[in-house]
C-alpha cells in the first residue's frame, strides 16, 4: 500500500469489541487525513470494521487477512 501509516494499533489477542474500541480511541487523537493501521486476530473484526467505516466518516482504505492476522487501514475523515 502506498499510503504512509501515521499510527498503528496492535489489537492482536483482543476479542470483540476491543479492536474496534482501540481503533476509535486512536482515531479520536488523530488529525483528519491521517492513516491508522489496526492489527487484530479476532475474526469478528472483519465484519466490525467494514460496518463501522460504512457508517462513519472514516474511509477503509484496505483490509486483508494473512496467517490469522487481520489488518485494516483507515483514513480519518
Amino acid at each position: 500500500m502506498s499510503e504512509s501509516v501515521d499510527v498503528t494499533v496492535d489489537a492482536k489477542t483482543l476479542q470483540c469489541p476491543m479492536p474496534l474500541l482501540k481503533a476509535k480511541q486512536a482515531l479520536n487523537k488523530m488529525q483528519s487525513g491521517q492513516v491508522l493501521q489496526i492489527l487484530s486476530t479476532d475474526a469478528g473484526s472483519w465484519r466490525d470494521f467494514h460496518s463501522y467505516t460504512d457508517q462513519s466518516k472514516h474511509a477503509l482504505l484496505k483490509a486483508e487477512e494473512a496467517d490469522g492476522v487481520y489488518s485494516y487501514w483507515l483514513r480519518k475523515g
